[in-house]
């Protein structure tokens, strides 16, 4: 089986864990969500340093559950040679041998800390994902439909530099002060492109074995990236936040970043490690030669995200009046958000670049512009698949005409995407495997440096 786990399978293979192999793993409510939804963590092993990881901070990128469960096995079993047989609790067996043991995953030195879902209200709204995506067909039309992303001060991690204290990040912040990890894990994902980690300080031993996991596993390595454009790169898909006095290297609208719960284990000495990895992969995102045009490419960009903005807002003014309002229902909240200018925001964002690209037309690569590309086109798609959503629950009789107006526009923009970045579906496995393995690789190396 080689599809994304849903919440509800994998707290119950945590469950199941934990009666596999008595005495190594415990589970516990670490929280409450704001409907009233448990924040669950797993903890295996016993040592005196921590690492926490954190899955599905964003529900629109699943892979994190199929993370938290290959790494919760891999550790479990080290712990405890000899469990019961019992069916693995990754979505697909791993497709190679695990690492060999080290100090990271020895029981008695690390105790591993594993929050299933750290969005469980998110992750119902996006329900239909895991299932949208299992079979033979792997489309961003059927993931659009599907998915949902909250806007920015209703996302956990995100929420505090927003002036917003959800109870799913206290309960986070409150996880941290209770452990004081030396490491923590926040597992992303990325719709397309290729995999890149963003440190909160360098880890310079993770370079490697980040790109020989990449090789191994077929996925490229993310040459520039969206996030973090303008950090530190000091190695292939390695990004480090800027300092404090640094916000002129920050994306738009994250200048208090570090009010965000990345930061958080600073306080106690400890790097955040945020792992990306894609459901697609581009092998434009690890191409290194310049980009024949760079400036006029991202005036396109530009114009493509105002433009396919101002449609999916053009049929939003037309449905406002019987959709659900805005305060009682998060995803016409999304809508609104993006609808608000965030769309000039992405593009207005990119003016420097360009200018810069024009004095000097060789500076930005082709993975750069690639990276953008992505962004270009995934923000109107994520507005019309949510509004697509809405006009499908109404009975209002304006709906379908609107639904089918939208829905002319919806996929041709899927499939421009797909061949414009010549998209082709990561498995699931090879997803969770990278993840993981880049995970265990970033606990080494900030373990013997915390040594």
């Amino acid at each position: 089986m080689d599809r994304y786990p849903t919440v509800a399978e994998v707290t119950d293979s945590a469950r199941r864990l934990v009666s596999r192999f008595p005495g190594a793993g415990r589970l516990r409510r670490v929280g409450t969500s704001r409907a009233g939804r448990p924040i669950e963590m797993l903890s295996v092993g016993h040592g005196p340093h921590h690492v926490l990881v954190v899955a599905r901070p964003h529900p629109d990128e699943p892979v994190g559950g199929a993370t938290a469960l290959a790494l919760a096995e891999r550790i479990a079993r080290d712990e405890s040679p000899s469990p019961s047989p019992s069916p693995s609790l990754s979505p697909s067996p791993s497709p190679s041998p695990s690492p060999s043991p080290s100090p990271a995953t020895d029981p008695t030195v690390v105790t591993w800390n594993i929050i299933l879902c750290l969005d469980p209200d998110g992750a119902a709204l996006s329900q239909g994902i895991e299932r949208a995506t299992a079979g033979p067909d792997h489309t961003l039309d059927a993931y659009y439909r599907a998915a949902y992303r909250p806007v920015a001060a209703e996302q956990p991690e995100w929420a505090p530099i927003e002036s917003r204290q959800l109870p799913e990040s206290q309960a986070l912040f409150e996880v941290i002060d209770e452990l004081r990890p030396f490491l923590q894990c926040s597992l992303h994902g990325v719709e397309a492109g290729g995999g890149w980690v963003q440190l909160t300080r360098d880890l310079p031993e993770l370079t490697v074995p980040f790109q020989a996991s990449a090789a191994k596993l077929g996925i490229p390595v993310q040459r520039g990236t969206f996030d973090a454009l303008y950090w530190e790169n000091p190695g292939p898909g390695i990004y480090v936040l800027p300092p404090p006095d640094g916000a002129a290297r920050l994306a738009a609208g994250s200048e208090n970043i570090g009010l965000s719960t990345w930061c958080a284990p600073q306080r106690y000495g400890g790097v955040t490690a945020i792992v990306e990895v894609p459901m697609w992969a581009s092998d434009l995102a690890d191409d290194l030669s310049p980009h024949p045009a760079a400036a006029a490419a991202l005036r396109d960009l530009a114009g493509l995200v105002r433009e396919g903005g101002r449609q999916v807002t053009a049929v939003l003014d037309k449905a406002r009046a019987f959709l659900p309002p805005a305060a009682h229902d998060p995803p016409r909240r999304v809508l609104e958000w993006m609808a608000d200018g965030l769309y000039d925001l992405v593009a207005d964002s990119w003016e420097p670049l360009a200018r810069q690209a024009a004095d000097d037309p060789g500076r930005l690569t082709t993975a750069q512009i690639c990276a953008l590309d992505i962004v270009a086109r995934r923000q109107p798609l994520r507005a019309a698949g949510l509004l697509l959503r809405l006009l499908k629950a109404t009975d209002d009789p304006a709906a379908p005409g609107l639904h089918r107006d939208l829905d002319e526009l919806f996929t041709p923009w899927c499939t421009d995407f797909e061949k414009a970045l010549r998209l082709r579906w990561v498995p699931v496995h090879h997803q969770a495997e990278l993840e993981t393995r880049t995970v265990l690789a970033a606990a080494e190396t900030a373990l013997t440096a915390l040594r």
